[in-house]
């Protein structure tokens, strides 16, 4: 396979007019030269954070505070859940999955209620869809038998040391929220040595520091945080200490385009969009240990092709701030996935 047009190569995203070769999933070449192509070729998104079971309640829970919204066992969305018909629940997750695909969301990592049925129904939700869901489980550390990792809600919720031992035991990734509505539960969260940190908005200098110290990843969703109105992460700061992959969390709240928060990410922080792209691509794929998320020879090719000349792209002058700041999924041709 061949595409050609400007591709964004490298970890830089370098903007390199030419044509991409790509065989057996694998890309192998970047040929520079002159092309007639106006694509935009560049690496597809990974979606860090998910909550895709609220899918079935989109706009719901209107004036709600976050607690109200979200908090176990009884805040809006977890009764909705429970109340939900099953064959309900996977049909409006496979909406919201084809969603990523046609928006260019090849993989994304998703925080799945209802221990390991719901786990198995995010699977069969995803069945025919070319988005890889990695999933990580809740409730009893058992869950991690169904589940690719284990996602705890917060250490304010309760003890989750039996399940951090679990998910260590089996090899798997533990993910925790911390630092959502408050400070007070990140020390805590950090105690448990997590794999992945969610949200981390009132994460202070000492929070930071170990942090860096632990080397811990981090993904954040400013714009889940800004509707629920509890402030927003410190992004420049913690891109300063750590790796930070954006989310777009839950799907009752936000759409799950990758699209719209980089550009609310670009637009609202002092970040450069070269960072907010490889906070959408390479930095999820880092939380994943996966080889894709940039475009180089030898990389797993996950694409996505813009049409440069759409009416909203044409006349660009740089292609990564037009990618982050400006395109949207009416700009996608095309979404590559092995």
């Amino acid at each position: 396979m061949e595409l050609s047009g400007t591709v964004l190569w490298g970890d830089d995203y370098e903007p390199v007019q030419g044509t991409l070769v790509v065989e057996d999933g694998e890309v192998v070449r970047l040929d520079e030269e002159r092309v007639d192509s106006d694509d935009i070729v560049l690496p597809a998104f990974v979606n860090a954070h998910t909550h895709t079971g609220d899918s079935i309640a989109k706009e719901a829970g209107r004036g709600l505070s976050l607690e109200e919204l979200v908090a176990p066992p009884d805040g809006l969305k977890h009764r909705l859940l429970r109340e939900a018909d099953r064959d309900d629940l996977v049909a409006a997750m496979r909406r919201s999955l084809a969603f990523m695909d046609d928006t260019g969301t090849t993989s994304h990592l998703e925080f799945r209620e209802g221990g390991s049925d719901g786990v198995r129904a995010i699977r069969e939700a995803g069945e025919g869809v070319d988005v890889d869901s990695v999933v990580f489980g809740r409730g009893d550390p058992a869950v991690l038998d169904a589940a690719d990792g284990y996602g705890a809600s917060g250490a304010g919720d309760g003890e989750f040391g039996r399940q951090r031992t679990a998910a260590r035991e089996a090899g798997k990734p533990f993910a925790i929220h911390a630092g959502e509505v408050d400070e007070s539960d990140i020390n805590p969260a950090l105690d448990l040595d997590p794999d992945i940190l969610v949200h981390m908005v009132h994460a202070e200098p000492l929070h930071l520091d170990r942090v860096e110290d632990s080397g811990i990843p981090v993904a954040v969703c400013p714009r889940s945080n800004l509707v629920t109105d509890v402030g927003l992460p410190p992004i420049e700061a913690l891109l300063e200490r750590t790796t930070v992959a954006l989310g777009t969390d839950n799907v009752f709240l936000n759409s799950p385009s990758m699209f719209r928060e980089m550009e609310f990410a670009a637009k609202l922080f002092d970040v450069d969009a070269v960072d907010v792209l490889r906070m959408a691509t390479r930095a999820g794929a880092e939380l994943l240990d996966a080889n894709y998320g940039t475009i180089e020879a030898g990389r797993e090719a996950r694409l996505v092709v813009l049409d440069g000349d759409s009416h909203n792209l044409a006349g660009y002058r740089d292609a990564v701030r037009a990618v982050v700041r400006r395109a949207g999924a009416a700009d996608v041709k095309r979404v590559v996935s092995p």
